[in-house]
């Protein structure tokens, strides 16, 4: 049986690790990704898997302006700071973890920049160190499994 999936919100940064990069860039690589570099993660794995049908999505609270969780899914799998988990799973486990308001899956067809801008999320270039190669490299350790088309 596969592992469960971890809500992302399990990993949020304490107010130290927001306002202290070089902090926040010590945690865990899956503590990093789930929480203050999602977004980063999911543009790097999107470059990779776009042909394979997968976009960039926002998970949103309801009544929120900005999404809280940014993953790739081509609308049965999913991928993010947890690996590859299907869609369902990753939905049920947010809203389990953190149940109101209430969850909204959102496409993001912008640019990683403007991504940012509009969703108060930091560059590539604003953190401690460049995220992009220890996204790449995270990447590469969870392989897509076969049954991902």
């Amino acid at each position: 049986m596969a592992t469960p999936y971890t809500p992302a919100a399990r990993f949020r940064r304490t107010q130290a690790e927001r306002v202290d990069q070089l902090l926040s860039w010590k945690r865990s690589d899956q503590a990093f990704f789930a929480a203050g570099a999602c977004h980063v993660l999911a543009w790097v794995a999107v470059e990779r898997y776009a042909s394979a049908g997968f976009g960039i999505m926002g998970l949103r609270q309801l009544g929120e302006p900005y999404v809280s969780h940014v993953i790739i899914s081509n609308g049965r799998w999913s991928f993010d700071h947890d690996g590859w988990t299907p869609l369902p799973e990753l939905l049920r486990a947010t809203a389990e973890y953190e149940p109101d308001p209430g969850w909204e899956l959102l496409p993001i067809t912008s640019t990683l920049r403007h991504f940012c801008a509009a969703h108060k999320s930091r560059m590539p270039e604003q953190y401690a160190h460049d995220p992009l190669p220890r996204a790449r490299w995270y990447l590469q350790q969870r392989p897509r499994p076969p049954e991902v088309v």
